[in-house]
């Protein structure tokens, strides 16, 4: 296997990770990255199945449990109650009362809801240079998935700050300050969602917070905790992942001039795909292996961590032939962009259909943006996402 060395945070890298990731597949399934001192899976077929392997997990094996600094415990409580980070039979548990809750027919109820509210996003546009991010991207999926939720939309902001800081923990730039932040976020987001929660047992709506308050499985219920991180898991991942998609497929779209395929409702389906298969806003997910395990001429031990370099899967040439291309009539494959397997995220067809709302509205109103300033990626990786994007409508 091949030791290659790339830092994560090198402005480089930050910029253009996929040459990193050609250079990866080149040399294998399997790679172990330097930086991170674990091995790495690059190509599409490695990824997916080791994701899809229940020999491998989210959860460190007991007996490699390290203490959780003092200072970091309130961070660390909400995400012991995460199901992104448990493993069955806890997982499947607090899955299934999501899922009770969270529907399909409930997710393609807010079609006119996300139409309307990207209408007034857009026409509030400014005539001159503005933000994407700010002016649209930002404030749609946290309004959208704070109304399934039922949570008070005059917090949105809040909302948006408490979870920025929070995803700071796994950002390969996280530093004391960025550590600080994030307890800080986490002791807020809790104090308020506790709160909310209170109210509402009180005086149930027809609300997915209702429904998780009052969701039952065989006589069981969420508990209060479990509640709280849920709450806080389905608020950051239900928006963090679609301002990135909406700011880098905007940013794919108008640097080639694409504008008229998010008018063409033929396209719209291999449009928003290609979207998320390019460049993704989640680009590292890591597993432990919960047994000896042979893959791809690698013996795992147990307990030893593997990143799934999903974007890197994405940009596989032998699934997606001229991978780096941007084609928004590219026959759909599955990609890597949502996981695969037990984790594979849950929040998959509400952003998808943000992203199916919102890019035809825009380019109808816009049909001649334009790229005002060079775009510039943030410094925050394993995630991929804009700082800003700068257009003239």
């Amino acid at each position: 296997m091949d030791r290659l060395s790339q830092s994560p945070t090198d402005p480089a890298f930050v910029q253009d990770p996929y040459r990193f990731y050609a250079c990866a597949r080149a040399s294998g399934d399997l790679v172990f990255w330097e930086e991170y001192g674990m091995v790495a899976a690059t190509t599409h077929r490695a990824v997916n199945a080791i994701l899809r392997d229940r020999r491998f997990g989210r959860e460190i094996p007991p007996e490699l449990a390290q203490p959780v600094p003092e200072r970091l415990a309130p961070f660390y409580a909400v995400e012991a109650h995460s199901m992104l980070e448990l493993e069955p039979p806890r997982h499947t548990r607090l899955r299934g009362l999501v899922v009770r809750a969270f529907t399909t027919a409930r997710i393609e109820a807010m079609a006119p809801d996300i139409d309307t509210l990207a209408t007034r996003l857009v026409s509030a546009f400014p005539e001159g240079p503005f933000d994407l991010l700010d002016a649209l991207a930002r404030p749609l999926p946290v309004t959208v998935i704070a109304r399934l939720l039922g949570v008070p939309e005059d917090r949105t902001s809040d909302l948006l700050a408490w979870s920025n800081a929070m995803v700071g923990m796994y950002q390969a730039s996280r530093t004391r300050e960025t550590e600080d932040a994030a307890v800080a976020a986490t002791l807020a987001f809790r104090a308020y969602l506790e709160e909310v929660i209170g109210n509402r047992r009180t005086a149930l709506r027809d609300d997915l917070l209702s429904r998780l308050i009052s969701a039952e499985a065989d006589g069981d219920r969420l508990s209060a905790d479990e509640l709280v991180s849920t709450v806080i898991l389905l608020l950051n991942a239900g928006h963090e992942a679609t301002v990135h998609s909406i700011g880098n497929g905007v940013k794919a779209i108008v640097e080639r001039g694409l504008g008229s395929a998010a008018r063409d409702p033929a396209l719209l389906p291999t449009l928003v795909e290609e979207v998320l298969r390019h460049d993704p806003p989640l680009h590292l997910f890591t597993r432990y292996a919960y047994e000896e395990v042979e893959m791809f001429g690698h013996r795992f031990r147990r307990g030893e961590q593997v990143a799934c370099l999903l974007a890197s899967a994405n940009r596989d040439a032998t699934v997606f032939p001229e991978s780096d291309r941007f084609d928004p009539a590219r026959p759909i494959v599955t990609n890597a962009s949502f996981g695969a397997g037990l984790h594979f995220c849950i929040g998959a067809p509400l952003a998808r259909l943000e992203l199916s709302r919102t890019l035809p509205i825009l380019f109808a109103a816009c049909r001649e943006l334009q790229i005002a300033n060079s775009p510039r990626y943030a410094d925050i990786y394993h995630f991929h996402g804009l700082e800003r994007l700068m257009l003239t409508c």
